[in-house]
């Protein structure tokens, strides 16, 4: 079997900003919820037999405590916070399992659940269908990967050295130093990508850094200057890593079996016709009949 695990918080963004607004019959705006069951159900109707998708119920986090910069709610459009909950419900109604994190993220859900499904020996392939680069750190040789549906690119671990210049391993500590704007934390003053690509391509991470910089990577260049700002910023770039590693102890589910998706629920058709979308319904059921 194969598992699908969907990031639908990016998904709830994107369609957000890429389908027209619309409500339902009880005038709560629903247009992003529309757009990501339609996508859900492409997928089902692909074959998917075994999907989970995690959602942040509420944007802040457990790492909100560990540094105050980090990302929060402000800013983000309230018509777009009031439809977590909504495609949480249409998920649920559509016979999907669905992980609503607090006060995790839904990445620690997306890392937790591809950690479990890898271990179960009759999963074949875990995709992690997202192209956030903080999943890139779960993917696991060919056979946990990171998808991203819209664009149709599929990138297993030669494919995230070939995208970042570092193994999966290494992601967190390569964002660490060249920070993440999405997430808040800036990184450390002089670490770009390409330094932070060839010192981890040799080191896998901070602790197997050369203190000595004469001892660095020939490859490396400024190595005096970075190994500087490494070693008296060490702290900084340790919290950072830690903002950059994702949990895999989220519980998400005991088996791989949960997972699979057995068909809408009887309501479901009662809030398609709500949500004004009687066709993802039938769909479903078609999609269901075909197995």
């Amino acid at each position: 079997m194969d598992v699908h695990l969907v990031d639908g918080t990016y998904e709830l963004f994107r369609h957000f900003f890429a389908v027209p607004q619309a409500s339902d019959s009880e005038g709560n705006e629903i247009g992003a919820v529309r757009g990501v069951l339609t996508s859900v159900v492409s997928m089902l109707e692909a074959g998917a037999t075994h999907v989970g998708v995690a959602t942040d119920h509420v944007v802040e986090s457990f790492r909100n405590e560990l540094y105050p910069g980090y990302k929060t709610s402000e800013g983000v459009a309230p018509e777009l916070l009031s439809q977590f909950p909504l495609l949480e419900e249409a998920l649920e109604l559509m016979g999907v399992k669905v992980w609503p994190m607090i006060p995790y993220e839904a990445d620690d859900a997306l890392a937790s659940a591809a950690a479990r499904a890898a271990a179960d020996e009759r999963v074949q392939k875990v995709f992690i269908c997202t192209p956030d680069k903080d999943l890139a750190q779960c993917v696991v040789g060919t056979r946990v990967v990171q998808f991203d549906r819209r664009r149709g690119i599929l990138r297993d671990a030669a494919g995230v050295v070939e995208k970042w210049g570092v193994k999966p391993e290494s992601i967190p500590d390569y964002l660490a130093v060249v920070g993440d704007s999405a997430d808040g934390f800036p990184g450390l003053p002089g670490w770009g990508p390409k330094a932070a690509s060839l010192t981890f391509a040799q080191y896998l991470h901070f602790e197997d850094v050369p203190k000595d910089w004469r001892q660095w990577h020939a490859s490396i260049r400024s190595a005096q200057r970075l190994s500087t700002v490494l070693f008296e910023q060490w702290n900084d770039a340790l919290l950072y890593r830690t903002l950059a590693t994702l949990r895999l102890d989220v519980p998400v589910f005991e088996t791989v079996d949960e997972l699979r998706w057995k068909g809408p629920r009887p309501e479901f058709e009662r809030y398609c016709e709500r949500i004004q979308a009687p066709g993802l319904h039938a769909r479903a059921s078609a999609a269901l009949k075909s197995r």
